[in-house]
């Protein structure tokens, strides 16, 4: 699925672009996820995780999220650079179809200026295409003051918990949290 490319203006003035994947960001993106992950421990990855990441692998990704019907990726591009991304994937199964995934992530140079903002508007507006979906569902680390902050702004509200769910390379153990927001058309 892919979207019309939506620029808007950033916190500190300068411009950014939302747009679905496009190949000239493929070294960009793999880039985004290795820094991304070093930045924090809320990302379910780490960095060394990262490192099989190709180029030819991140195109099928991105070719089979642009021709899909179900999944969207959408990549924030800020003076030619991969910011972040975000996606959302809608099930075909006829029990869990009113319910879409939404997850969010950002280089932390780009924290605080709306871009998360802006990323959860655009992903509402691709489930409201959706007649049958009613509500859009995330999860959080424990710890992710500013993703929560951010999550309940947009409306999301807490459902439930699984503890231990983490495991840090220390051994430290992290609950994750899982959020729904219920969609008003």
């Amino acid at each position: 699925m892919t979207i019309k490319p939506v620029e808007f203006k950033l916190k500190d003035g300068r411009m950014a672009t939302l747009l679905s994947p496009r190949d000239e960001y493929i070294n960009g993106v793999i880039d985004y996820l290795k820094i991304s992950a070093g930045e924090t421990d809320f990302i379910l990855r780490y960095p060394e995780e990262c490192d099989n990441y190709t180029y030819d692998g991140e195109k099928a990704i991105f070719d089979r999220m642009n021709a899909s019907k179900d999944e969207a990726m959408i990549l924030c591009i800020v003076e030619g650079k991969v910011a972040g991304n975000c996606g959302i994937h809608f099930s075909s199964k006829l029990k869990i179809r009113h319910r879409a995934g939404v997850a969010i992530a950002l280089c932390k140079e780009f924290w605080n200026l709306g871009i998360g903002t802006k990323m959860f508007e655009e992903m509402e507006k691709l489930a409201l295409t959706k007649p049958y979906v009613q509500i859009l569902e995330l999860d959080f680390v424990e710890g992710n003051t500013r993703a929560r902050a951010l999550y309940e702004k947009m409306g999301f509200k807490i459902t439930g918990r699984r503890p231990s769910s983490i495991c840090l390379k220390d051994g430290s153990l992290l609950d994750e949290y899982m959020m729904q927001k219920r969609l008003v058309r």
